[in-house]
Formats: structure tokens, sequence, C-alpha cells
């Protein structure tokens, strides 16, 4: 186990790996607004190099590790999809090796995208049999193995995003973020409690894959034990770690969303923003929806958009059906007896 992260490793991530990544922009939807009653700002990591906001904890990773003069010649990574890609590109930046293990299961256009920034990538029939096979990877004489999120320098390089637009925006009510294994969730506690203390944090992530809320009822990390089925692959993770547990603890508000909810948001965010999401993140607006009907309207969210990657065959079930021939409800209930 790493140390424990705080908001000045954040700080001090973000001044290593700024000139490195993008400054990625904030947008919005004034019809978005309109219809939910609140200002919905939403951080686009999914215009980040990469896709995604993964190459910001990767980056810090390396970058410290150079600082020290401890960079090894090979990396090793686990991954579903977006820290497969965020390692390869960051080892590539570092002029080092890197292989990358996940399931089979991984959407394709990562596991090509991974390819093409030079990682060299071991494919197992589960997550766990991947994970197994990186630790003993990890072994070998001057590799380092870059774990997806169970990390300090992780954790701070993740929250980032919330840091950069945090100091952006000003003053917000609720700040949203899903939940993988929690890096970026954590590392958005982290910087929100030290830049806008009164607002609220609240995570999202799929049903399909609950170990989050399931740990959070139970006091303790609770793991899957089989693999995930769920559009929000980049969710899809067995379970969350011991550093970024206990920050998860420390959340104001937790959501399970359906695969119905998954699907619906992406297609409205799509439609709305005029950008290319994940279902990963597009799942966190179940949350904002829910707080936004229950909360005195004119307050302001922060959204963390967390990914743009999405396969061919993730894209076709997004779209089996229609969600776009109303406008967005809140009443779930409905949605799914329609």
């Amino acid at each position: 186990m790493s140390s424990t992260p705080n908001f000045d490793s954040i700080k001090l991530a973000y001044e290593r790996i700024k000139k490195d990544v993008k400054h990625t922009p904030i947008v919005e939807s004034s019809l978005l607004n309109h219809w939910l009653g609140h200002r919905i700002l939403f951080k686009a990591e999914c215009l980040q190099t990469i896709g995604a906001f993964k190459l910001r904890g990767a980056m810090n990773f390396l970058a410290r590790l150079q600082e020290e003069g401890r960079l090894p010649k090979h990396v090793v990574a686990n991954s579903s999809g977006n820290h497969a890609q965020a390692v390869a590109y960051a080892a590539a930046h570092f002029g080092i090796k890197a292989t990358i293990f996940a399931s089979e299961t991984i959407s394709p256009i990562k596991a090509a995208a991974t390819q093409s920034y030079g990682g060299e990538l071991k494919l197992f029939p589960t997550r766990p049999e991947a994970d197994a096979a990186v630790k003993e990877a990890s072994k070998a004489p001057d590799t380092v193995w870059i774990p997806p999120f169970n990390h300090e320098d992780i954790v701070a390089g993740q929250g980032t995003v919330a840091l950069e637009a945090l100091n952006e925006v000003g003053h917000v009510d609720a700040v949203f973020a899903p939940c993988g294994g929690g890096g970026l969730l954590s590392g958005t506690l982290l910087a929100t409690r030290a830049l806008q203390p009164d607002a609220l944090v609240i995570g999202a992530e799929p049903a399909e894959a609950n170990d989050a809320s399931m740990s959070l009822q139970a006091g303790e990390i609770v793991a899957l034990d089989y693999s995930p089925n769920t559009l929000a692959d980049g969710a899809a993770t067995p379970s969350v770690g011991d550093v970024t547990f206990p920050l998860l603890q420390e959340l104001d508000d937790f959501y399970e969303v359906d695969e119905v909810q998954i699907a619906y948001w992406t297609q409205w965010l799509h439609h709305l923003l005029k950008l290319h999401i994940e279902p990963t993140c597009a799942m966190t607006m179940a949350a904002v929806a829910a707080w936004a009907a229950n909360t005195t309207p004119g307050q302001t969210a922060l959204v963390m958009l967390s990914g743009g990657n999405i396969s061919q065959a993730s894209m076709a079930k997004i779209w089996e059906r229609d969600f776009l021939l109303q406008p967005p409800i809140i009443d779930f209930e409905e949605l799914n007896e329609e």
C-alpha cells in the first residue's frame, strides 16, 4: 500500500504534469440547465489526450519516478481500457517499454489504441487472471507496476481534474464523478474538500458492478466474484482499493445506476453537448438528475466527463432504443416501464 494521498499531493501532481496534459474545457447545455432547474457544468476529460482522465495519473506516476531518479526500463499495468492507453502513452513519452494485462472483454477500440501508443497487450479470460499475471510480471528486474487506481500518485494525478475545474469555475454546490476503482472519485473528493469545502461530493457506479456500493454499506472492501457485464466498462472493476476506500467513505452520497439509465444519459449527453462521451461518465447524470429533483432550484453542479472511448458494439447497445423522442425525465421507474 502506498502513502495516503492528500490535497498537497494533488497540487504537486498538477505542477508535474500540466505541460504534458491538456487543460480540458468546461462545457454546459442551456437546454439541460432549463430542464433540470440547475446549472450543470461538465469537465470534458473526454477531450483529453488518449480520450480519458487516466493520462493524468499515469503521467504523474512516471514523472515522480523520474524526479526521484527511479524511472524503470519497463512498466506493466492491468486495465479494462483507459488506464491501458494512459500507461502505454505515458511510457512512450518517457521512452520506456509498457506491457498491459487485460481481460478479453476489453473494449476493442481501447485495445487498438493501447497498441497504437506502443504498448504490448496480453489478454486473459477474466480480470482476476489478468491481475494475477501482472503481479507476477512486476517481479521482473527493472520493472514497475503502475496500478489503475490504488496508489497515491495515481489518485493525486486524477485529482488534478477537479483541481483544474474548480479553479476555473469558482463556486459550485455539488461535484459528481463516476466510480470504478475510485481513483478519480477519491481525487475529486480531496480537491473539492480543499477548494470548496461546502460542496457535496457524490459518486455513481453501475448497478451491475456495485462493489463500491456494497463496500460502503458493509464498512469494508467487498469484491465482486464475477466479471460485470455493463455498458459502463470503465467502471467494471472487481473492487475498490485500500487507498481509495477510506476516501470514498467520506462521500456525501452514492448512487447505483441501471443499464437503461446508462444508455439513456449517454444518448442525451451526446445530443446536448455534441461530445463523444463514454457510458461510464454519462452514467453519473443519473445521480445528477436525482440530486436536481431533490434540491432547491438554481444551484450549480460540476460533473466529471471522464472519457470518450466507445466501441462499435457498445454504441450499438446504447442505441438499441431511441431515448431522444422526449425531453429528459427524472422518473426512471416510468422510463423502465415504457
